[in-house]
């Protein structure tokens, strides 16, 4: 997964720590002349409202002084929720046995959506499988979106 977002990531990281959240990842969406930008952070303890309020002021007032993106955009806090995104390998490596929803940049034998339970992660590669004798082995820049699939 291409860390698009990394320098955006260093800048508002600091902020969110002093916070005490931990900041999961970051998506950018551009919506015409109009763009998304959303970040998500966590807590051991959970995240409420008022902790993405708290968290979106102070990334604010990063954004302000910095001006990273051009353009109009809207800022949203938010919690992983239980499809929670996944945005490095640390992360993939948390939830080895569990079912993932992986989107690749490129096809890989006509598809790029796959669906599996996460079987490694080694190296910059991490391994689905897929179903019986099939399995996806790719590396992060590979992988466009992911996401854990819930357990219900």
């Amino acid at each position: 997964m291409a860390r698009a977002n990394a320098r955006l990531e260093q800048m508002i990281k600091p902020a969110i720590d002093a916070l005490g959240f931990e900041l999961v990842g970051v998506e950018q969406l551009s919506q015409g002349r109009h763009s998304m930008l959303r970040i998500y952070i966590d807590h051991e303890d959970g995240i409420t409202v008022d902790n993405c309020a708290n968290v979106s002021r102070q990334v604010s007032a990063v954004l302000d002084v910095e001006d990273p993106i051009h353009g109009e955009y809207t800022l949203e806090v938010s919690s992983p929720g239980v499809e929670r995104p996944l945005f490095t390998l640390e992360q993939f490596a948390k939830f080895i046995g569990q079912q993932v929803d992986v989107r690749l940049h490129m096809p890989v034998e006509g598809r790029r959506h796959f669906k599996g339970e996460l079987l490694s992660v080694e190296n910059d590669e991490l391994t689905i499988e897929l179903g019986e004798d099939e399995s996806l082995t790719c590396s992060m820049d590979d992988i466009d979106r992911a996401k854990l699939i819930p357990k219900w």
